[in-house]
């Protein structure tokens, strides 16, 4: 098996993107840019979209809304075709992941094959998607990851594949089958967490299902913010609305209570409207994921979503906190850190085993006991 240090040459050939953020002078320039504000824009608007609607919603599908139904549900049998190796011995990512990346990385064109652009734009959609699943090399999953999904989302759109028509169906139906890909992806190769516990702490890798299912439940007359705590509600509305289904997902994985370990989840319940927690978790994306340089040094660039044309100086350029006596690293991966960086376990930190590997793990200490997966004590 190819060593996990080495990049895939074929994930070297189709990347055309580019990562430009390396200070906080770039990042300054980023959230002043018309990419930045289109992403923003983006957000609300797939947010605004679905104000009150539960996931059952009765919609109509475009064409290219179910072509891309149809892409993610190939993504997910290209993983059944790479099963989890042996690696009993250990509680982080199984290797086999790289092998479903590499062949999601030779069929990416043919999987989108019915969007009608130019070779070159088709590379760059096609790099979103990659970046989409994972990091190859450290087989870890976080926000940036969700993100990309959200900019090949929002690519397509630009390009007029999706129109404004298509917006609640691109949450409720697409990106909401994302997220059950990627919940596949996780626990069959026990992504780590990238970073820590996420500097948000709303769960060990995503967002975006918190903010749209905040949008969601805005106006619901009877489930409230403080509802998440009534496994009533939890069990007869979590197939229904985003927010309540990750509630329930980190409460079938770990025990204790919310307060405990989900202490951020449990703080935002006491919020006495969605309105506020949905307001609430737009400024939070804007400011944790957008605007922390940790994860927008991630940020691919291209033509469709360009870096501001505007001169950075050269002075500005240097990465903050680097000076003559520090040393400037930059990982197999394009990681860009400096020694003794603050910051840096908010993007790679130290590997984190999954919960999925710590629920098996813990599986294997009940001798005797039920196969079916046990809930875990957060540590």
């Amino acid at each position: 098996m190819e060593n996990g240090s080495e990049k895939s040459n074929l994930t070297q050939e189709i990347e055309t993107l580019s990562k430009v953020i390396i200070s906080n002078a770039h990042l300054d320039t980023f959230v002043s840019s018309e990419t930045h504000s289109q992403v923003v824009d983006f957000i609300v608007e797939l947010n605004d979209s679905v104000h009150g609607l539960p996931l059952n919603q009765p919609l109509q599908l475009s064409t290219n809304v179910q072509a891309a139904l149809d892409l993610l549900e190939n993504i997910k049998q290209i993983a059944i075709q790479h099963p989890p190796l042996d690696n009993k011995l250990s509680r982080f990512g199984n290797p086999a992941f790289r092998n479903f990346y590499d062949q999601l990385v030779q069929e990416v064109n043919h999987l989108q094959s019915w969007i009608p652009i130019s070779e070159s734009l088709l590379k760059e959609t096609s790099s979103y998607l990659i970046e989409s699943w994972g990091n190859r090399t450290r087989i870890d999953y976080g926000s940036g990851m969700e993100l990309n999904f959200l900019c090949w989302m929002l690519c397509l759109s630009k390009l007029k594949v999706f129109s404004k028509e298509d917006y609640p169906a691109l949450v409720l139906k697409v990106f909401w089958k994302y997220i059950e890909v990627m919940r596949f992806l996780q626990s069959t190769y026990w992504l780590e967490p990238a970073g820590s516990h996420g500097v948000w702490g709303l769960d060990d890798y995503h967002f975006l299902p918190f903010l749209f299912g905040s949008s969601q439940l805005r106006g619901h007359k009877y489930i409230k913010p403080k509802s998440i705590h009534d496994p009533d509600v939890l069990e007869g509305y979590s197939d229904q609305y985003m927010y309540l289904a990750c509630i329930q997902f980190i409460n079938s994985i770990k025990t204790a209570s919310l307060r405990w370990h989900s202490p951020m989840l449990d703080d935002i319940s006491g919020v006495k409207t969605w309105d506020k927690v949905n307001s609430g978790m737009i400024k939070m994306y804007k400011a944790e994921v957008l605007g922390k340089l940790p994860v927008a040094q991630h940020f691919l660039f291209g033509s469709l979503l360009p870096f501001p044309h505007e001169e950075v100086s050269e002075e500005a350029k240097t990465p903050d906190e680097f000076d003559s006596n520090d040393k400037l690293i930059i990982d197999h991966d394009g990681h860009l850190h400096i020694k003794g960086q603050q910051g840096w376990g908010e993007c790679c930190g130290i590997p984190i085993p999954s919960s999925f590997a710590a629920v098996q793990d813990e599986q294997k200490r009940r001798m005797g006991s039920n196969p079916s997966i046990k809930r875990i004590p957060f540590d």
